[in-house]
């Protein structure tokens, strides 16, 4: 039924690399904070980058929750569902952290990704998470759907900005300096693209 991997290699590999979509969770320390739960998509904008590390990129958006709970605690779970094929559930439990634009590690990591070019999507950090745990699970309850493509819209909405004017956006959005509860999100003003 479920299945406990020491590592990321061969079929669990192949299989997230392949899914077009997965979710991030991540919750705060305090017991009655919140608990976000994120779908993340965009093909090329997912990575593993070795037997217990993967990366993934963090483009602009309305919030900054993962990243806020990342800085305080650097708990998260990935999780990945086969809506296609052989039913199956993959989660990766571990501890993440962002790595701002202005880390000397961030343009090394986004040669992970050379699928995607992240310039069109506001990119704001790289996630890089390291398991603790991998496992899967039967998914026999998981709907089959089939993927048609990427939506656009995100790579049009702000393709249009630079980074002054995505400074001016993030700081009009009340949960993006900080989190829903209070946390440190995104640092601000954001450095600039290396």
């Amino acid at each position: 039924m479920g299945k406990t991997y020491e590592r990321i290699d061969g079929r669990l590999r192949t299989f997230i690399e392949e899914q077009p979509l997965f979710f991030t969770a991540t919750a705060p320390l305090s017991g009655d904070g919140t608990v976000n739960l994120s779908p993340k998509g965009l093909k090329g904008s997912f990575a593993v980058i070795d037997e217990l590390t993967v990366a993934y990129l963090d483009f602009a958006g309305s919030n900054a929750e993962t990243v806020a709970h990342l800085r305080e605690n650097g708990r998260i779970t990935l999780m990945w569902c086969a809506f296609q094929g052989p039913p199956n559930i993959v989660r990766v439990h571990g501890r993440g952290e962002p790595v701002f634009r202005d880390d000397p590690r961030f343009k090394e990591l986004l040669r992970h990704f050379p699928g995607i070019d992240p310039t069109p999507h506001g990119l704001r950090a790289v996630i890089v998470v390291h398991a603790e745990l991998v496992r899967d699970t039967c998914g026999y309850a998981v709907p089959f759907m089939a993927y048609e493509q990427d939506r656009d819209l995100h790579g049009k909405r702000f393709a249009r900005e630079d980074d002054a004017s995505l400074d001016a956006y993030f700081g009009k959005k009340e949960y993006i300096a900080s989190s829903i509860d209070g946390l440190p999100g995104l640092p601000l003003p954001l450095p600039p693209t290396p």
